[in-house]
């Protein structure tokens, strides 16, 4: 266990915070002030946590003083100092005889040092300030940064409302993760660099921020590299008229830097219609997700980030009137997507009903003229598809996120094991590998019927895969015009635990099926499949899809 001595001169209400929080473990073993009236003393005895005053004395040189400050703390076996608003300057007698020291400044230094950052900052109009945890030397503020938290600067702050949010928002993260990492002992310090992991500790101007993505030379593979610290920045581009209900406020935040913008730096070719909502933008990113997946024309028709349909064609405008056909009722009100140019003919067929959105890297001035005649649709032109999306993605979660390489796997022949007597025709190989790219866009539990490369029903966000499959079955049979079940190819994004879902879909007429295996049942799922004369083949890897 990393046991802490504090350094204090007032409150020290960032060793209090760390008290209470332990990073990573680490105890809070004693707090020490020059000043025998600091609070900082009565803070820590409230806690339990043994608390010294070591006042200078008169005529006391600075390096007997420090002596006796380590003489003090040499009764607690102590692994790390950290200061908090100690304002005597340490010398080499003092730091020299602990491991390591550290300190909180109320900037992002090298930027507005000294005592009076806050008024500083102000007065120099910037618009984000923070803090910074460095290694204590005998240079003021000048020692080697562990790691930086930025907050923003408002128009309207003063020096206290900035003290507030810099203690709270930046000093209140960026102290305890810097005691964590040497709690963890991840943290290297040598020469006057600091490195966590081996990258940089964990700057706020983002120098240990970036999610790369690289070749592997051996495979030629793609990898992603997580960094021991992200720290981000956006801007607000605008206030949404609500979130996801009308209740909730919400806002749209930019990383201008960020190569790839989608459907957040599109471009709205009507402007006289009203702005996107929340939900507009939400299920605009899902759908552009999935026309992304096809190389040949394709058109997603989305609700509620699920796809309703979608189709793979020769042309743009049969390949979404066969994404509309499979199911036109849940279409209505939904966001269309599409991976080419939106000519007049789809034009004209996108406005045959109402619908939400519609993204598109382009139009021609006719379909514009088309579509600019529905008052209630966004036009979004997001520009060339040829890059690549950010190879990550992130889902916010209470106190933090998760981050994950975005799922970029595509199916070919070779992928597939035929697991069952009968092998699938080269059709519906074709038609397994479609759907495995719609289905890894669909909320799991998913399910998705494909005839050839259009998809026929979808089972989507189910507890159950039974379930899925049912859905998918039921949306076939009530709801797809031109298609059905019957004759058509399973994709599931996860094993089958029981036999119980492919024999609902052989008595749909389902014909192949394309999953993962791995389930303790596969050779039950395997005879299941096997009795009604299907073609099952297993990918070996899933596509889950939560959020």
């Amino acid at each position: 266990m990393t046991r802490i001595a504090g350094l204090a001169g007032n409150r020290g209400r960032n060793l209090s915070h760390i008290a209470d929080v332990a990073p990573g473990g680490a105890e809070l073993s004693v707090v020490v002030t020059d000043d025998e009236t600091a609070p900082a003393l009565e803070s820590a005895r409230d806690r339990g946590i043994p608390a010294e005053a070591v006042p200078h004395e008169d005529g006391e040189t600075r390096a007997d003083h420090e002596r006796r400050l380590l003489s003090t703390l040499a009764d607690y076996d102590v692994d790390l100092v950290c200061l908090d608003g100690y304002m005597r300057v340490l010398t080499s007698t003092f730091l020299d005889g602990v491991d390591v020291a550290f300190n909180v400044h109320p900037s992002l230094l090298p930027s507005f040092p000294g005592l009076d950052a806050h008024e500083q900052v102000l007065e120099a109009g910037v618009r984000v300030t923070g803090c910074t945890v460095h290694v204590v030397t005998e240079e003021v503020d000048g020692g080697p940064i562990v790691t930086q938290e930025s907050v923003p600067v408002f128009e309207d702050d003063t020096t206290t409302t900035l003290k507030r949010r810099v203690l709270h928002e930046a000093e209140f993260s960026a102290y305890p993760r810097a005691v964590q990492w040497v709690a963890e002992d991840r943290l290297e310090i040598r020469d006057g660099d600091v490195s966590i992991d081996g990258d940089d500790a964990g700057r706020a101007d983002g120098a240990a921020d970036s999610n790369e993505s690289d070749n592997d030379s051996d495979s030629g593979h793609r990898t992603t590299r997580f960094p021991a610290r992200r720290a981000r920045s956006a801007d607000r581009s605008r206030t949404l008229r609500y979130g996801e209900n009308p209740h909730q406020r919400a806002a749209l935040y930019v990383d201008s830097t960020a190569p790839h913008r989608g459907v957040i730096g599109a471009e709205q070719s009507n402007p006289g219609a009203k702005a996107l909502s929340y939900n507009n933008y939400n299920d605009a990113d899902a759908a552009l997700d999935i026309v992304r997946e096809f190389d040949r024309p394709a058109a997603v028709v989305v609700k509620h980030t699920n796809p309703a349909g979608c189709a793979v064609d020769d042309s743009l405008e049969s390949a979404y009137e066969r994404a509309l056909a499979t199911d036109p009722m849940s279409a209505f009100g939904g966001v269309v997507s599409l991976n080419r140019e939106c000519n007049a003919a789809t034009a004209a067929r996108i406005v045959e009903s109402f619908k939400e959105v519609v993204v598109a890297p382009g139009y021609t001035d006719d379909a514009l003229s088309e579509l600019a005649g529905e008052d209630d649709l966004r036009v979004l032109d997001v520009g060339d598809l040829a890059s690549d999306p950010a190879p990550v993605t992130e889902r916010p979660l209470v106190g933090g996120s998760l981050v994950q390489e975005r799922d970029r796997q595509r199916l070919d022949r070779a992928d597939l094991e035929a697991v069952t007597d009968r092998e699938p025709t080269d059709a519906e190989v074709a038609s397994m590998c479609f759907a495995w790219q719609v289905v890894k866009n669909t909320k799991s539990n998913a399910i998705v019927l494909a005839d050839g490369t259009e998809t026929a029903g979808v089972g989507a966000g189910q507890v159950s895969r039974v379930d899925a499959v049912r859905l998918a079955v039921m949306k076939a049979t009530e709801h797809a015009e031109g298609t059905s079940a019957d004759g058509s190819v399973l994709a599931s994004d996860a094993f089958f635990p029981f036999p119980d879902g492919i024999e609902i879909a052989a008595e749909a007429g389902v014909e192949a099926v394309v999953q993962p295996g791995g389930s303790v049942n596969d050779e039950d799922v395997i005879e299941a499949a096997d009795e009604a004369g299907m073609a099952m083949v297993f990918t070996g890897q899933r596509c889950f899809r939560h959020d």
